[in-house]
């Protein structure tokens, strides 16, 4: 079912067929001939009307208070496909956080993200490809350097897929999909904040599988067979129905599973999380300056001696994310998300439940402020964010002994979305 070698060929055909492009016509500018003025008495030929400007293409979602390149490169790349865009982003953060875990540092540089990404996204054949560094930052986690993430969660392709579309409500996708669960995106550039919350935490990102999609009025399912959290298993059911209640509101609702008990566990795949069921209802509200977005999340894990899961334990919990763009002011560009969220879990660690947070039982809140400025494709952002938990286990929580019940932190991230 993996799909990366057919996909890094593919990305790599594609960027030398773009480079062919690009070399090709620069010399066919080059040697373009000046037009000679029309003669006296002659009248000039009409001009020749404006070129349609290219949409923002499909993938990678973005949802967040940034907003993609609204003139995209696009190139023609022929066996290819005649309208293939390329974009991309490069940002990278500073970061700042007290009660500092094992492992990490109380302040650091790196790259968040240095991605390109080539879409297809019309005719009966699509694809999407990304390729490049990324890290994953995420709010009550220890910060996982891009050098490692990009090497021990999905590599340099983090997400391609191959996309069967016969009609324009029915298709087919295969390859390292983004996953249907929750209401936040992967990458920091999606996302209304830089950091992912404590919900996202629990959720899968990325899943490598096979999924069906069709829209049928304002309802658009989804349903795919995939491996979960990136375990190579493909023992997952996940679906989705999405209603369009009108131009300003929508409903998502999601469940998603494994079908059966694996013991794998890799910093991709978290042991309980890979062998849970998952459930959302994610509601969004856009109108004006205004972006509010209320999701609930609930997640639950069966008893599993094998894989040390000797109770059955879950986590329940609610996010409210909004944004405000002052888009016809002064402060045009600025906008302020703000996150909201709370998450418990079930389960004693006398009776053998699983941590699934911070300690069988425990219980975990946080806010997150993001005021953000956007010209054109460059973006800065600065965020504070704080965690505070109750009953927690000793030694699972934060600080050089996993005593400490909170973290505060401090983010700033600029780059650009080309």
């Amino acid at each position: 079912m993996t799909c990366y070698p057919t996909m890094l060929a593919l990305a790599a055909a594609a960027a030398a067929a773009a480079a062919a492009v690009v070399v090709l016509a620069g010399g066919a500018w080059a040697d373009e001939q000046t037009p000679s003025p029309p003669a006296p008495n002659q009248a000039a030929p009409p001009a020749a009307p404006p070129a349609a400007a290219p949409s923002p293409p499909p993938f990678p979602a973005m949802a967040g208070a940034l907003t993609a390149n609204p003139g995209p490169t696009t190139f023609d790349l022929g066996l290819l496909g005649k309208k293939v865009t390329v974009t991309g982003a490069v940002t990278g953060f500073g970061q700042w956080q007290d009660n500092v875990s094992p492992g990490d540092h109380d302040a650091q540089l790196d790259v968040s993200n240095a991605q390109i990404f080539i879409n297809k996204s019309d005719g009966l054949i699509q694809y999407f490809l990304e390729v490049g560094a990324y890290s994953l930052p995420a709010i009550g986690t220890p910060y996982i350097p891009a050098s490692r993430a990009t090497r021990d969660f999905y590599g340099v392709l983090p997400q391609g897929f191959l996309k069967i579309a016969p009609t324009a409500s029915f298709s087919i996708e295969a390859g390292a999909l983004p996953t249907l669960a929750g209401a936040e995106d992967t990458f920091s550039f999606e996302n209304m904040n830089i950091e992912r919350g404590l919900l996202w935490n629990q959720e899968n990102a990325v899943n490598r599988g096979v999924q069906v999609n069709y829209a049928m009025g304002p309802v658009a399912f989804s349903a795919s067979l995939n491996d979960g959290y990136y375990s190579g298993r493909y023992s997952w059911l996940s679906g989705s129905a999405t209603w369009t209640i009108d131009k300003t509101n929508t409903l998502e609702l999601v469940a998603t599973g494994n079908t059966a008990h694996t013991d794998i566990s890799t910093v991709a795949t978290l042991l309980f999380q890979n062998n849970q069921q998952l459930y959302n209802i994610i509601y969004t509200h856009t109108q004006g300056p205004w972006t509010i977005e209320p999701y609930f999340q609930y997640t639950h894990v069966p008893r599993i001696p094998g894989i040390g899961a000797l109770q059955a334990a879950s986590t329940y919990g609610g996010a409210l994310l909004v944004s405000y763009a002052f888009a016809k002011s002064k402060l045009a560009g600025f906008s302020v998300p703000v996150r909201m969220e709370f998450i418990a879990s079930t389960g004693a660690v006398a009776n053998g439940a699983p941590n699934l947070l911070y300690g069988a039982g425990s219980k975990a809140w946080s806010i997150t402020v993001t005021p953000t400025y956007q010209y054109r494709i460059y973006f800065i952002r600065a965020e504070l964010s704080y965690v505070g938990t109750s009953g927690a286990t000793a030694g699972s929580v934060f600080g050089p002994t996993g005593a400490a019940t909170s973290q505060t932190r401090a983010l700033l991230e600029t780059g650009l979305l080309f």
